[in-house]
């Protein structure tokens, strides 16, 4: 009984590091990518909602994703949609920072130390939570 519990703990963490290594390579990327790209201040225009977190039968929760307006070379106005989740409305009229593409300024993204953050607190629960189970099973008397 104990290594099918095992097997199953292995197999919960494989797909946890898989997820988080996932992740982290797709920030990596997205950073790489816009790294030389210029910052500008874009006015919040309002927001689309979704939803997050139904996963695993919890409870879905509202989410925000910010609709955003700046100004490019020669004075165009372009628009975008940042991929960066809120819990709160933005409100209209405040600034965010988005890297545009020079090349292609209809490509910009809504950059956020909030996700690095969040991956590294992931990566660390993930850790303690790894040690606490397996040493929860060991100590478990099954019979």
């Amino acid at each position: 009984m104990k290594t099918v519990i095992y097997l199953v703990w292995a197999l919960f963490q494989i797909g946890a590091i898989t997820a988080l290594i996932h992740t982290a390579r797709k920030a990596k990327r997205q950073e790489r990518r816009t790294a030389d790209w210029p910052r500008v201040q874009a006015v919040v225009t309002g927001s689309t909602a979704g939803w997050s977190g139904s996963a695993g039968g919890s409870d879905p929760s509202r989410r925000f994703f910010p609709t955003y307006q700046f100004s490019g070379p020669g004075g165009q106005v372009f628009n975008g949609t940042s991929d960066v989740p809120s819990a709160e409305v933005p409100a209209p009229g405040s600034y965010i920072e988005v890297a545009v593409n020079p090349a292609n300024p209809h490509e910009s993204f809504h950059q956020s130390t909030k996700e690095k953050v969040g991956i590294g607190c992931a990566i660390a629960f993930f850790a303690v939570f790894a040690v606490a189970s397996f040493w929860f099973i060991s100590i478990f008397p099954f019979s």
